[in-house]
């Protein structure tokens, strides 16, 4: 699977998992710890862009987890995420 592929799979989980309760989306985001993992060396910038969107998306996991709100952590992963995907072209 490609970095490109992998980051619009990322957006796709998360946009899915925002809209639903904390238990249905912790699953969803424990899912994508291996998809936001490099597994291949790329650009500097890339490499980049993926930690911040694996950092973001672990903040939000952790609200969840902790019961915590997670409004504004949703903007800022789908945020990390986009960039990621517009890197990994």
């Amino acid at each position: 699977m490609s970095e490109s592929d992998k980051a619009r799979e990322v957006m796709a989980a998360l946009k899915l998992a925002e809209h639903e309760p904390a238990p249905k989306a912790l699953p969803i985001l424990n899912g994508l710890v291996g998809l936001v993992k490099g597994d291949q060396e790329q650009r500097l910038e890339v490499e980049e862009a993926r930690s911040s969107a694996f950092l973001a998306i672990c903040e939000v996991g952790k609200a969840l987890h902790r019961g915590q709100p997670a409004d504004g952590l949703w903007g800022a992963a789908i945020d990390a995420t986009e960039r990621w995907m517009a890197l990994a072209r």
